[in-house]
């Protein structure tokens, strides 16, 4: 598999646009360049349960897909192509970070993701925001168990805000990114999509040199600059300045497309 590429789509922002629609385009390109023979996956801060429905709606089977941000690696089973299994799990115990954010963001909401996928959570989130399996507990419910992933979402502070407290807290103990305004996923220590998307590289045997990955948000800075430096790192059009930084190509934005743009521009027959 020498001669294929390895490219690695985020999925909100980049595959699905801001309203949770998928442009045709977006279909379109990313089942030309699968049927190029390369390796189409997907890599993503979603859960498993809402990972999968995309995967189908794009009509892909990958081999291995990212989720919880790299906490979270599924291969497919190959009696059953539509079928997926955890093929790698990272959890961590939550309970340092959760009591520590609560004292610089009392307002703040709350949830653990096991490593089934199934969420607890105080507070209030957007619907859909949450995997499919949730449920709302108190907040020493949260504490304790091995999480594969932190959620706190604190909608009443601006994001400059926001990213100064979480400056302050000095997570050393744990990975963290923020997502999108005043959004913050917390991973096991040294965990991203990266780290995860390392590993199937070398599980394919894929050569550095041809890893791509498009991306926009916060939690995508590790993989873009992973794949900017020896393949392709792709930033969408909207993506903030951190993110752009370290990419080695942008694209137009997700209202515009960009993924499609990006897939037609580098994989060409």
């Amino acid at each position: 598999m020498t001669s294929a590429w390895l490219v690695a789509l985020d999925i909100d922002g980049t595959v699905l646009r801001e309203d949770g629609a998928m442009g045709r385009s977006v279909i379109e390109e990313v089942t030309r360049v699968r049927d190029l023979g390369h390796e189409v996956t997907l890599a993503t801060g979603r859960s498993v349960s809402m990972t999968l429905p995309v995967l189908e709606r794009l009509g892909l089977t990958p081999r291995y897909v990212v989720c919880a941000n790299g906490a979270i690696v599924l291969e497919r089973d190959e009696s059953e192509p539509d079928s997926y299994a955890r093929f790698l799990t990272e959890t961590f115990d939550p309970t340092d970070v959760l009591t520590t954010i609560r004292g610089h963001l009392s307002d703040a909401s709350f949830a653990v993701e096991d490593a089934d996928g199934v969420f607890r959570y105080t507070g209030t989130f957007p619907e859909g925001a949450l995997a499919t399996t949730s449920r709302q507990v108190e907040f020493d419910d949260l504490l304790g168990a091995p999480a594969t992933r932190v959620v706190v979402l604190a909608p009443d502070h601006a994001t400059e805000d926001f990213l100064e407290i979480v400056d302050r807290m000095g997570l050393h103990k744990v990975s963290y990114n923020v997502g999108w305004t005043s959004w913050l996923d917390i991973a096991p220590d040294g965990v991203n999509k990266s780290t995860a998307l390392e590993r199937v590289r070398q599980l394919l045997g894929v050569p550095r040199s041809r890893v791509a990955a498009i991306g926009d948000g916060r939690n995508d800075i590790d993989m873009l600059a992973w794949a900017s430096a020896e393949g392709l790192g792709i930033a969408m059009g909207q993506a903030p300045p951190e993110v752009l930084a370290v990419a080695n190509d942008t694209t137009s934005t997700d209202l515009d497309d960009g993924a499609a743009a990006a897939l037609a521009l580098h994989f060409q027959d």
